[in-house]
């Protein structure tokens, strides 16, 4: 671990080669796994606010658990997370041509429909953010869909801190993403030596 600011960075972040390779995945972090996306204080309320303009792209089953249980629910953790369908697909999961997970919260975005209210937990993927008295841990979440997404980070040459610096400073600001980024271009050349 390594501390930027009030943040403990997993080295992971660092070390680790990433670049999402959706054909390989096809999505399967949006349909897969035990509960929804974490959501942030006040993404709910943004999330609930769209959801007309929203309910378009989604699956019927995915409107009908929206209407039984909530936009969102708390998991057994007590984290606010994303409703899901069938205990693990998001209901905001839609499908593009050959079965690729699509976010419908994205796609209204990019066609204009909606401000970007798609959570952070979602843009920042691997990245899992966990709260402490005083600091933020920001751990690199290892899973076996990613294993395509690891490789094909390899091949390009790009390290998951570079992939997500979009997110990344959405998330922390800018001077928080260039002391990361100088912190590991230090770092990775110290571990060449």
């Amino acid at each position: 671990m390594i501390q930027i600011k009030d943040t403990l960075v997993s080295l992971d972040l660092i070390e680790k080669y990433f670049v999402c390779d959706l054909d390989a995945c096809l999505g399967a972090c949006c349909i897969e796994g035990d509960a929804g996306a974490p959501l942030a204080p006040g993404e709910a309320e943004r999330i609930e606010e769209v959801l007309p303009v929203v309910e378009p792209y989604l699956l019927p089953r995915a409107l009908s658990a929206i209407k039984e249980d909530g936009a969102s629910y708390l998991d057994p953790d007590g984290d606010l997370v994303t409703q899901i369908v069938d205990g693990r697909d998001c209901v905001y999961t839609c499908y593009a041509p050959g079965g690729k997970c699509l976010c419908a919260l994205e796609k209204a975005f990019r066609e204009g429909k909606i401000p970007d209210v798609k959570p952070i937990s979602c843009r920042l993927y691997p990245v899992r953010l966990k709260e402490y008295d005083g600091f933020t841990a920001v751990n690199f979440h290892k899973w076996k869909i990613c294993k395509p997404a690891e490789a094909l980070g390899r091949k390009l040459g790009v390290r998951a801190y570079q992939f997500l610096k979009g997110p990344l400073t959405a998330k922390f600001g800018k001077e928080w993403y260039d002391e990361l980024e100088l912190t590991a271009e230090e770092y990775l050349k110290w571990k060449e030596q």
